[in-house]
């Protein structure tokens, strides 16, 4: 292709055990562009990105720049030519200040010390130039997530990017907080930067995306104006078929309370309150929803619920089914019912190199259909996970595959499979559709409906606002700690004035709290 900033011709990636990611692929970039690549999990968008910033090497093709053929070998190949990538979960070390951050790698030196002070005036000079601003002596872990991934982006800038690669980057930003991101890169675009846009939210790509690549099977689907393609022809391209992402829910009479949170205080070591007077009950049939911007005490709250509040002081009592909970194991709280799809499949969800099968009976191996005498029953184990892989439709070459092979959206069905399958009477969901494509998350969607319709309390904790108002039956809103919202019909309820609340700048004044969250 004539004028092009850069070029993948023919890229094939094979790995060893067979697995074809890439085929035959052909893409390219234009200067000044910013450029959407879209697909389902397993597509190969995750290997081309690999391959474009030296992470892999392909089996076969070529990468040209500026119509020069290069070898990507490593990332530093990739950021010596001028290539940079914001990861999904940015690469920040939280105890550090911004500018020991946006230095790290590339230290200045005042002799044999690092020069604290060139390393600020180096980034504070880079967000001048880029209009980005932050506070180069703030630490990061004091940051709002975006005000993270702003420092991830000018870390890349620094280091001389012109094309940025930018994977899922809203996946955990408000609206508002999006918003400002657009302004930004539009920006680095008039600047004459090169932008690779991944995303699942097709109504992003097209706000701002100039051309859009489409990936289905590891193939390129083809190439398109944004403008000229509309949000249902990229997601049929993307799945093969048409993919609705709006529910009309059954209406149910709500049930009994399955869950019943009653002024629940937690504290770190330190007595800093990471939750406040938290009050609210889901009741059987019911899902709840929770929003609010990482990092005001959805993780802690998640904790109180799953047996995970070790090395904190509480107070208040979580009661499932009437039995208080707070102080109890995963274990004795799995036997009252509940299951739990964690936010980190990879870490939490799932154990990397053991197979799909045992994967999906690693909580309920001790019952007695899976064992025989002292042994596990491995016809009956086979027998449920190939009924499992066919009903959540995951891809795999079979049941004895190890789940670390899959892709993450295949992964994330192991998962859901696993947790909803046991028939559980309180479900609680951790960003269940997070870095799944449209086809799956509408696949989870309908099997948390499922179990809503058979009697199931859920509680719903999502950074997809158009997924949680759909879904939710009742939304709150947390911010740095507390509950700040309680929304009786989350369907009325725009985006924007959601973002309003989680950011702090709006908050109802009458909230139910204590023995009254009976009604929450």
């Amino acid at each position: 292709m004539q004028n092009a900033l850069l070029e993948m011709r023919g890229i094939t990636k094979v790995y060893p055990n067979g697995v074809v990611a890439n085929q035959d692929v052909q893409f390219s970039l234009r200067e000044g562009e910013i450029h959407a690549i879209a697909g389902e999990n397993g597509a190969g968008k995750s290997t081309l990105m690999k391959i474009m910033f030296g992470m892999e090497e392909p089996s076969d093709g070529e990468i040209l720049i500026r119509g020069e053929r290069v070898k990507l070998q490593s990332p530093q190949d990739a950021i010596d030519r001028g290539i940079g990538m914001v990861h999904q979960h940015f690469m920040l070390v939280p105890s550090f200040t911004v500018a020991e951050n946006m230095v790290l790698g590339m230290e200045p030196r005042k002799g044999t010390s690092f020069n604290y002070a060139e390393a600020v005036r180096l980034t504070e000079e880079t967000a001048r130039k880029y209009n980005l601003a932050v506070n180069a002596k703030a630490k990061v872990e004091d940051l709002t997530v975006g005000m993270k991934q702003k420092v991830e982006i000018l870390k890349a800038l620094l280091r001389g990017a012109k094309i940025l690669i930018l994977d899922e980057p809203t996946a955990v930003l408000t609206p508002q907080e999006t918003e400002e991101l657009f302004h930004e890169l539009q920006q680095l675009k008039t600047q004459g930067h090169t932008i690779v846009f991944i995303s699942h939210k097709l109504k992003e790509v097209k706000a701002i995306c100039d051309r859009i690549t489409i990936l289905r099977g590891g193939r390129s689907e083809g190439v398109f104006a944004v403008s000229e393609v509309s949000e249902q022809e990229i997601s049929r391209l993307m799945v093969g078929r048409d993919v609705v992402l709006k529910y009309d829910k059954e209406h149910l009479s709500a049930g009994e309370a399955v869950l019943s949170v009653d002024r629940l205080n937690v504290q770190d070591s330190l007595g800093k309150a990471l939750l406040t007077d938290i009050s609210f009950a889901v009741q059987a049939g019911q899902i709840v929803g929770i929003a609010g911007v990482e990092g005001n005490g959805q993780t802690e709250l998640i904790h109180a619920l799953t047996g995970g509040l070790s090395g904190v002081l509480s107070s208040g009592a979580v009661r499932v089914a009437g039995q208080d909970i707070l102080a109890a194991d995963i274990l004795a709280i799995r036997g009252l019912g509940v299951s739990y799809i964690p936010e980190d499949r990879m870490r939490q969800g799932s154990a990397g190199d053991a197979s799909i099968a045992d994967n999906l009976i690693s909580i309920r191996y001790r019952s007695k259909e899976l064992n025989k005498g002292p042994f596990l029953n491995g016809g009956k184990i086979a027998r449920l996970a190939a009924a499992l892989v066919e009903e959540f439709k995951v891809r795999c070459s079979g049941p004895r595959q190890p789940i670390g092979m899959l892709s993450g959206g295949n992964m994330q069905k192991v998962v859901v499979a696993r947790e909803c399958s046991t028939g559980p009477q309180l479900l609680i969901a951790e960003q269940p559709t997070r870095g799944v494509d449209i086809g799956a998350a509408q696949f989870i969607h309908q099997k948390l409906l499922e179990l809503r319709g058979n009697g199931c309390a859920t509680v719903l904790v999502s950074a997809d606002l158009n997924e949680i108002l759909e879904l939710s039956d009742r939304l709150l809103v947390m911010y740095e700690g507390q509950i700040v919202a309680c929304f009786e019909e989350p369907s009325r309820v725009s985006e924007e004035e959601l973002g309003l609340y989680m950011l702090g700048i709006k908050r109802q004044d009458k909230l139910p709290s204590g023995r009254a969250a009976e009604h929450v």
